[in-house]
């Protein structure tokens, strides 16, 4: 018995050595009294490789995972994925109160996009489309409607964040948004589960779904990528835009752990590698915060959740401020993106873009529209205005897909150069294309959700080797279509059904009823007998 028990412990030692699990989180105020909060928990599996596509046909090698979500694993192995990224947001990101996020994948809806090898049996479509499914039903979301109509492979924008295996074998990308999807408690379940500790201990406790879905901007997001020396990294995000104002009586700006997500940390995870709580001290206003930080760093507090003894409740407090008064303007960004769709034609319309570069220097960004078949653009319409100038050297096509009504979506990936301090719209005609009644959807009067645009201001310092990319996504459109009268299919079974009772039931009585000669003289006489038999009875 104890040599048994020594065994399995010298086992789950040599499991846990090759699984590495770390938790984080951020908790950034803003200008405008909000409190960006960033979970991140990340787990390693240490000397893992992606499962090579060619050996897709053969029996994989059980896999024996102690931190590693098996059910996200096995996912994996299955349709020999290399790197995943998932991410389900509701809200509309604020780059110019906010700043840019820990996690760059913050457009509305759900956003899905991996890199897998060739060489398989199966196509890279087939495994595209077994991977949507799978995770669909691993997260309870629609990622099924990502069929071939929401599917494109934008490689300039979504390069690789990890290392892609076997050079000799190519890889693919798929990449498919649905703008109309929300994240909601039933996503957040699943997404608990798959960490170690779930929402019992640790950092995950403060993950209270009550106060999480009544952010102003909420979102999750599962990244799998491959770190060639290092292993197979997963890493469960979850951000959060909290407003401490609106919970406070007094409208003041003061917040905590318990006033954010009315909860606090009691106990920390026990197979955490490191748990850490990391506050960004604004550099406005005078703050005191409280209990004494772990360690102080440059502009940043942090505290070590394995080392508190007690139930760790972190807080900010403004003693100056009497309220919180909302400033009226905010310092502009970098680079501001406003893309709208204009016209009130159901058949016609246009799109503009305008991009606003206030850096003393110039930017050069990446462009990509990936729209539904349902709105075509005419390419050759594209116009280029810089603060009133028409420029034609501003962008340089670099590659443009089609649409194909009903089987494939448009693509457009440009690159655009800002000159220092301008403004440059770009303008396109587009058309909005007549649907089949069974493509709309239930609620068609309230229109159609378009994917937001992706753009990536190119960085030209290198970090690693490797060009450092910032995604910045737009906000969603929605696109009023040519709606047909639905109710005329109801008018015509209505007046069908109606037609065929009277014709049927007159024929019908016609043909079953019998006719017989009645003499109403003979008929009066018998009634009459009858009512005297009754009486003298």
């Amino acid at each position: 018995m104890i040599l048994t028990l020594l065994f399995l412990f010298a086992v789950c030692s040599i499991c846990s050595a090759e699984e590495t699990f770390s938790e984080r989180l951020i908790l950034s105020p803003n200008r405008d009294g909000t409190v960006t909060s960033s979970f991140a928990f990340t787990t390693l599996l240490r000397d893992a490789q992606p499962r090579d596509p060619a050996k897709l046909a053969e029996e994989d090698e059980s896999q024996h995972y102690t931190l590693f979500p098996l059910a996200l694993g096995q996912i994996l192995r299955d349709n020999a994925i290399t790197e995943l990224h998932l991410t389900l947001n509701a809200g509309k990101w604020d780059y110019q109160n906010w700043g840019y996020p820990e996690e760059e994948g913050v457009g509305t809806g759900a956003e899905l996009w991996a890199w897998m090898g060739e060489g398989a049996m199966q196509t890279a479509d087939e495994r595209w489309k077994n991977l949507r499914n799978a995770l669909a039903g691993l997260f309870c979301a629609s990622l099924g409607s990502l069929d071939e109509q929401r599917t494109t492979s934008p490689v300039l924008t979504f390069q690789p964040e990890g290392d892609l295996p076997q050079a000799s074998t190519s890889h693919e990308l798929r990449h498919g948004t649905l703008p109309s999807e929300n994240v909601c408690t039933e996503n957040l379940t699943p997404f608990l589960k798959l960490l170690p500790c779930k929402a019992r201990s640790g950092i995950a406790t403060l993950l209270n779904p009550h106060r999480l879905f009544d952010a102003d901007w909420h979102g999750m997001g599962v990244h799998v990528r491959y770190l060639e020396g290092a292993g197979i990294e997963v890493r469960l995000a979850f951000q959060a835009v909290l407003n401490p104002v609106r919970y406070s009586g007094d409208k003041k700006r003061d917040w905590s752990l318990s006033s954010l997500f009315d909860r606090s940390i009691e106990r920390s995870c026990p197979v955490a590698g490191s748990s850490d709580i990391v506050v960004q001290v604004p550099p406005f206003g005078a703050i005191i915060t409280e209990p004494a930080p772990s360690a102080n760093n440059a502009g940043s507090i942090a505290y070590d959740v394995r080392r508190v003894d007690k139930p760790l409740d972190v807080g900010m407090r403004w003693p100056d401020e009497a309220w919180f008064e909302y400033p009226l303007d905010a310092p502009p960004s970098a680079l501001m993106i406003r893309r709208t769709l204009k016209g009130s034609d159901q058949y016609k319309g246009r799109l503009s873009v305008v991009l606003t570069n206030s850096a003393m220097a110039e930017v050069k960004t990446s462009y990509l529209e990936t729209m539904p078949w349902l709105l075509q653009f005419y390419l050759h319409s594209l116009r280029v205005i810089c603060d009133g100038i028409p420029r034609d050297d501003l962008v340089s096509i670099i590659s443009y897909t089609p649409p194909v009504p009903h089987a494939r979506p448009s693509l457009l990936q440009a690159l655009l150069t800002l000159p220092a301090n301008s403004t440059v719209e770009l303008t396109m005609d587009v058309v909005k294309p007549f649907l089949r009644y069974t493509e709309h959807p239930p609620d068609a009067h309230r229109g159609w959700d378009l994917p937001p645009a992706v753009f990536v201001p190119l960085d030209a310092n290198a970090t690693g080797g490797r060009l450092r990319l910032r995604r910045v996504y737009t906000s969603v459109l929605l696109v009023d279509l040519a709606v047909p009268d639905f109710s005329m299919p109801y008018n015509v079974i209505i007046m069908s059904c109606t037609l065929i009772a009277l014709i049927f039931g007159s024929v019908f009585n016609l043909l079953t009823r019998k006719f017989v000669v009645v003499s109403l003289a003979k008929a009066k006489r018998a009634a009459v007998d009858n009512n005297n038999h009754v009486r003298r009875d």
